[in-house]
């Protein structure tokens, strides 16, 4: 059996927290962005092609929410 140990720590000095941040910011922004393409995607289609997935208008902004929030 083996065993795998992992240590992750935190960025120190200025240069690793600014680089963490930036990280940050870029993460939100491209989530922000499925979640808009995934909005605009499903909004696009027919009622019939929503029906056929499954999905109430209601639901879109969850559905683009569950796409780019959870993982």
């Amino acid at each position: 059996m083996a065993n795998v140990n992992a240590t992750l720590s935190a960025p120190t000095g200025l240069i690793g927290r600014l680089q963490a941040y930036v990280a940050t910011l870029k993460e939100a922004a491209r989530r922000r962005d499925v979640f808009r393409r995934t909005v605009r995607e499903l909004n696009a289609l027919s009622d019939r092609e929503m029906s056929d997935l499954g999905i109430a208008r209601i639901q879109v902004e969850d559905v683009a929410r569950e796409a780019a929030y959870t993982k």
